[in-house]
């Protein structure tokens, strides 16, 4: 599963805490979008996210937006929760996740990736040696090629073990 495994899985975005985030030794965080911070069909980000990336800067993490999605709906989202981003990112491959990390000046192994995919998030953190946290899907997504992706990712998801709220992560 070497790949494919995050370092660490939750339910949803507003699970991550700055104390989670501190005892991965991350400084930076590279943020999806779709299925991440908001539903795919929305232009507003879900319940609390507005607050959480509040705490989560003000605990000095930073921040970016690095998605796959065009330019034309990452943009506008990312300025309206006050972000910077990076669209177009092409995720697995590097390439979105080497232009984030240097807006956000970091090496890889202080950066978490967090997002809802295994096969882009998730692949893409691990090729690019970064840690990672993943979600669970918040909302429906439709499309064949996130229809075949969900349905691979069935037998991976079910041996990751999903920290609850308050519970201890363990490096490994």
């Amino acid at each position: 599963m070497g790949l494919l495994k995050p370092t660490v899985a939750v339910r949803r975005v507003t699970d991550i805490t700055p104390e989670l985030l501190k005892q991965m030794g991350v400084d930076a965080i590279l943020l999806d979008v779709d299925n991440t911070l908001a539903s795919p069909y929305e232009k507003i980000p879900y319940e609390g996210v507005t607050e959480w990336l509040k705490k989560i800067k003000e605990a000095g993490f930073a921040v970016v937006i690095c998605s796959n999605n065009f330019h034309k709906r990452i943009r506008p989202f990312a300025k309206g929760v006050g972000l910077d981003c990076v669209a177009m990112s092409l995720k697995p491959l590097p390439f979105g996740f080497i232009r984030a990390k240097k807006k956000l000046g970091e090496k890889p192994d202080s950066v978490v990736v967090v997002g809802d995919q295994i096969f882009t998030d998730v692949l893409g953190a691990n090729m690019g040696r970064m840690k990672s946290i993943l979600l669970e899907p918040q909302s429906e997504e439709h499309g064949f090629s996130i229809y075949v992706r969900r349905k691979l990712e069935v037998g991976v998801r079910k041996k990751i073990k999903v920290l609850e709220r308050g519970e201890k992560y363990v490096s490994k």
